[in-house]
């Protein structure tokens, strides 16, 4: 079955996802991009086995994708920017094909400059991203849809995880990711060992070298001497973008321009209320 590591785009899925291929797919908590592979992106084209002509076409696979994962009769980690909204009556997943679900939740002031960063973007066209509903991303790069993923505005799409009650989540904040580091990454541990129903004990050691190996610093300076394959390509500037961009520094009220903050305020205010940012 499926253990989904879901977000809306730029929330900490990646370093999530580092920490949990380190601690789960190495001896010692040494982590390198090579150990991503065990937690892989879906959809994408080697678990649909179709080629992808138009955006939603993918949900049409979905189930019958899903279930031949089902059919190994492992427990597999996924990372997914899909929300779970259904395309044409097509349900993203159910609780037949999925064990449980981490769901990364980030501050939406703070994504709106990853964004800007990531998909070299201007602040406004960041913004209409992040409030369109009928948003969707595929790796431009590729010539069909098989990585199409929907993902609804910022707040419909964490609130298509958290509302869904037909199997277990979990809701992290990236701030917590931050600031009680150890801790929350323990905690997430235990949610997906549990799931699993593993035996094994919580191994602290290994935390502490996966966090040591994962730090954000240590993941941009491994992008920047032997590149990373999720990074974007950039049609106008004509090369890649580094994923790693700001890390900590990512702080909105000083880094996006004071003429904004009024406007995204507003724009989120009751997400930010109930979310409690």
């Amino acid at each position: 079955m499926i253990i989904w590591l879901a977000s809306y785009p730029k929330s900490g899925n990646t370093w999530v996802r580092s920490f949990l291929s380190s601690y789960y797919y190495s001896e010692k908590g040494e982590f390198d991009f090579s150990l991503l592979k065990n937690i892989e992106q879906y959809p994408q084209k080697k678990f649909l086995k179709k080629e992808i002509k138009k955006p939603g076409d993918v949900s049409k696979y979905w189930s019958s994708s899903q279930q031949i994962i089902l059919n190994q009769k492992k427990i597999k980690i996924f990372k997914t920017h899909n929300s779970l909204h259904s395309i044409n009556g097509f349900n993203f997943t159910d609780k037949k094909f999925t064990l449980g679900a981490v769901y990364i939740i980030r501050d939406p002031r703070n994504i709106i400059t990853s964004l800007k960063n990531h998909f070299d973007l201007s602040y406004d066209d960041a913004l209409e991203f992040m409030l369109n509903e009928r948003k969707f991303i595929h790796d431009q790069r590729e010539k069909d849809y098989a990585d199409f993923h929907f993902l609804s505005s910022w707040s419909q799409h964490y609130k298509s995880w958290l509302n869904d009650k037909s199997f277990k989540l979990i809701f992290v904040k990236y701030e917590d990711l931050e600031s009680k580091t150890y801790e929350t990454f323990e905690k997430i541990i235990n949610f997906i060992n549990n799931l699993s129903n593993s035996e094994s004990s919580v191994d602290k050691s290994k935390i502490k070298k996966c966090l040591e190996t994962t730090s954000f610093d240590k993941l941009k300076k491994m992008e920047k001497e032997i590149g990373f394959d999720e990074a974007i390509y950039s049609k106008k500037s004509k090369k890649n973008i580094n994923f790693f961009n700001l890390g900590s520094s990512n702080k909105w009220k000083n880094v996006i321009p004071e003429s904004y903050h009024n406007k995204i305020n507003e724009l989120f205010q009751k997400d930010l209320d109930f979310l409690k940012y």
